[in-house]
């Protein structure tokens, strides 16, 4: 994958806003009721926050932090285009753009599918394309990761709060609370982590690495079918 700009060498805070000019672009060329402009629009807010954040100098790495937040959309932003010009989609985003207008899937669950496709496997690759781009180990980022799980997981709070149904609808027998209930982004955020490390120290077996890959490819995807279970008839 190579990014439009060059996210290395370019101001950290000015690598970021181009990103989120993307992202804006795409969100208004998407109907709102879109599934894919449902998760696009929480990435979106989640995205602006890191920019300030970013730029209010609250990552102790401004530099390798802009690598891993520009390099993990960037990875959301090809499949984007990807879809647009009618190309083959990585497996983890099937669910989500096949599913994207399916009148019994209800919002929070495009948002959750989204979001699982994104961390579970874009931010694995994610990690190890920041890696090589400045020069590091994982290890070298984890302080970066974690405040963008963070984030992530602030993002998750807020998907569920204004996107699931309210107590009027008898939660506990809802199956829509039982399904996103199922999901956890903690769980996959610590996954992730581990995934990434592994997937670095294939680096040296090409063969092995596109494997692992593909493997995790078709794991998160399935995750995200079962996610985006129609509800409504």
């Amino acid at each position: 994958m190579s990014p439009p700009f060059d996210t290395v060498g370019c101001a950290p805070v000015r690598a970021v806003d181009a990103v989120l000019e993307r992202l804006r672009a795409l969100d208004g060329s998407l109907h709102p009721r879109d599934g894919v402009a449902v998760f696009n629009r929480v990435y979106l807010t989640v995205t602006a926050e890191f920019a300030e954040l970013l730029g209010d100098g609250r990552f102790p790495d401004r530099r390798s932090a802009a690598a891993l937040g520009t390099l993990f959309a960037e990875r959301y932003l090809a499949v984007a285009e990807t879809d647009r010009s009618g190309g083959r989609l990585p497996a983890c985003w099937r669910p989500l753009f096949r599913l994207r207008g399916h009148p019994g899937v209800r919002p929070v669950q495009f948002a959750l599918a989204g979001i699982n496709a994104h961390i579970g496997h874009d931010l694995v690759l994610a990690v190890v394309d920041t890696c090589r781009a400045v020069g590091c180990r994982p290890a070298d980022l984890e302080d970066e990761f974690e405040r963008v799980g963070d984030l992530l997981a602030s993002l998750e709070e807020r998907v569920r709060e204004e996107l699931m149904p309210g107590p009027d609808l008898f939660q506990v027998a809802d199956p829509l609370t039982h399904l996103a209930g199922a999901w956890s982004l903690e769980r996959a955020r610590d996954t992730t982590w581990s995934m990434a490390r592994a997937l670095w120290a294939l680096r040296r077996t090409p063969e092995l690495a596109g494997e692992f890959t593909e493997r995790l490819d078709a794991a998160v995807g399935v995750v995200g079918r079962m996610l985006l279970t129609p509800l409504d008839r």
